[in-house]
């Protein structure tokens, strides 16, 4: 076996061929749609992605762990913080790259009214749980209660959590109708026939913006992955991510 991979090796040197490492890139649930849709264009560049999803806390904590990312993509800038504090990224190579929203979904066909203001009785607008991400980790569901907070409305919706471990978790128990009401970001609700969007929670609710950093893992930098980096921020990806519903900031971090 281990002659066989040397000539293979050797064929694909002697046929100018270049077999690149796949670069790791351990990234927020809300970009599953947005990666997928960008690793086949970097496949197509001879540049592969090996993908690892999930909440934004639970990857910084892997990696913290020495989980063996080379990219790091969160959903909040508060998780990115925590692993500059741990130093485990490497210097000079944060972006805040994307901005999202949130929204008020229910079942695809179960809309109801909501209005995002104080005096409106949400709690008693639905009946059943409202599913958001878990508030003590996940970006997502940490901005749900933030704006529910701002609004006054979180007090009476605190018992009624279903919480998820992240924000596409929160989307499916809607879309599979086990909760009557979640809410997400814009961009999962864009991307799910399941459910609808019946209010949108203004930013101003927010004490700062949703923005989504990016940086490279410390002691994982190397071409492909500064290649990488660059392609994030290129017209092309860009256009990707617009796609999706994301606000593209491209804004390079000192």
């Amino acid at each position: 076996m281990r002659r066989w991979l040397i000539c293979l090796g050797i064929f694909f040197l002697m046929r100018g061929f270049v077999v690149a490492e796949p670069v790791t890139v351990y990234a927020a649930a809300s970009l599953t749609s947005a990666l997928q849709d960008l690793s086949k264009l970097a496949e197509q560049k001879q540049m592969p992605l090996r993908l690892s999803f999930g909440g934004s806390s639970t990857l910084a904590k892997q990696i913290v762990q020495g989980a063996p990312a080379d990219v790091y993509f969160s959903a909040n800038v508060a998780w990115m913080d925590y692993l500059v504090q741990e130093a485990v990224l490497e210097p000079d190579t944060r972006v805040n790259l994307l901005g999202n929203s949130l929204v008020v979904i229910a079942p695809q066909g179960e809309g109801f009214e909501v209005v995002p203001q104080a005096d409106f009785d949400f709690a008693n607008a639905f009946r059943g749980r409202l599913a958001v991400g878990d508030p003590s980790h996940v970006p997502a569901g940490i901005y749900a209660k933030e704006a529910l907070t701002q609004l006054g409305w979180w007090d009476t919706l605190k018992g009624r959590l279903a919480p998820a471990g992240d924000v596409r978790g929160a989307l499916t128990l809607v879309a599979r109708g086990e909760c009557s009401v979640g809410i997400v970001y814009a961009t999962d609700a864009a991307m799910s026939k399941g459910v609808a969007v019946i209010a949108t929670l203004p930013d101003s609710l927010l004490q700062m913006p949703i923005v989504y950093p990016v940086a490279v893992v410390k002691g994982r930098r190397r071409p492909e992955v500064d290649a990488l980096m660059r392609f994030f921020q290129s017209d092309e990806a860009v256009g990707v991510f617009e796609q999706h519903g994301f606000q593209v900031l491209v804004q390079k971090q000192d």
